[in-house]
């Protein structure tokens, strides 16, 4: 599938001296692509004030032997390597990696232990959390897209709560990444542990792809009151993006021609509108999730998209929105 990263560069930029702390990249290598710091750096500075950004696992880079637990430490080892890289200022004054999310399988239960512990340890300025896709769906339909496809059933298993009080334990962070209709299972997991943040990957991924209209408001009914209902739990936050994604059904992906930040703002407003009034600006971020979202628009229309969807707000509640709340969650420190 075609990455669309580079598309619309030459897009004016709207409020460019807003700052931007990135809440959800990667960086990788798979068969179909490849998308390391200096792709990342091309995308970052083509117009937009993005002064920090958040490693997310993709399973990248893990080591090949050693316990099969701590095997997800090589790639916390690199990118805390680009963290290091990115604090230097040799590439620019952009803090890439500045937060690091790890992978870690909640499965294992006490033994995930160890692998917190040495995470810390090796990325104590950068490690802030761990994440573990754990998206079901009842068709195959969307994991086509999906190059690691996860186990059925991980926040069941045995191990899942007794991993989780490790985290608890030690003040991290959980990444969670669900599809719609697993939103319920979320708000059980917050209540459960009331005191550990949880952040939401791309506001729950309502599925409408491959759907007809009917179709498509039931899960957006579905959705919105799942949502509405997850915010009431105070220790959630919603990271508002991953909108390039498929499973949403825009149709961006698949298009000859690529969409401007006013055709993609027409058609994600509704729904970052839903998230934002739902948690509110102090507990949403705005993500750019590429390279995935690079399968739908470029980097500079994203963020223009987002922008201009929020343009009505307060300076406060941009400010929250665009770095404030990443910087607070994820402990960030940005320049005043």
């Amino acid at each position: 599938m075609k990455h669309r990263g580079q598309e619309g560069r030459d897009e004016p930029i709207i409020d460019p001296e807003m700052p931007i702390i990135d809440a959800h990249h990667h960086l990788r290598i798979q068969p179909t692509q490849r998308y390391m710091l200096e792709d990342y750096l091309a995308d970052i500075q083509s117009g937009h004030k993005i002064i920090a950004s958040v490693y997310l696992e993709s399973r990248a880079f893990i080591k090949r032997d050693g316990p099969e637990v701590l095997r997800p430490i090589g790639e916390i080892e690199f990118a805390n390597g680009i963290g290091a890289i990115g604090a230097s200022g040799f590439f620019g004054p952009e803090r890439v990696c500045a937060a690091i999310i790890g992978y870690a399988d909640f499965r294992a239960g006490d033994l995930i232990a160890q692998y917190f512990d040495l995470a810390l340890e090796i990325a104590s300025d950068r490690f802030r959390g761990v994440r573990q896709v754990t998206i079901e769906y009842p068709t195959e339909a969307p994991f086509r897209y999906i190059p690691h496809r996860p186990p059925i059933g991980v926040m069941k298993s045995p191990g899942f709560d007794l991993a989780f009080k490790h985290l608890a334990a030690r003040g991290l962070t959980f990444d969670a990444a669900v599809f719609h209709q697993q939103l319920p299972e979320i708000a059980a997991l917050a209540d459960r542990f009331p005191t550990t943040t949880i952040i939401l990957n791309h506001m729950g991924n309502p599925v409408e792809m491959d759907l007809g209209a009917e179709e498509r408001r039931e899960v957006r009914r579905v959705w919105t009151e799942s949502l509405r209902d997850l915010a009431r739990r105070p220790n959630v936050i919603c990271k508002v993006g991953g909108l390039g994604l498929p499973f949403w059904g825009f149709g961006f992906d698949t298009r000859e021609q690529p969409a401007g930040y006013l055709e993609l703002a027409s058609a994600w407003r509704p729904y970052v509108e839903t998230a934002i009034e739902a948690f509110g600006p102090q507990r949403c971020m705005m993500e750019s999730n590429f390279p995935p979202d690079g399968k739908s628009c470029g980097y500079v229309p994203l963020w223009n998209a987002l922008k201009h969807i929020t343009r009505g707000y307060s300076a406060a509640d941009k400010a929250a929105l665009f770095h404030g709340t990443a910087a607070r969650v994820y402990r960030i420190e940005v320049p005043e």
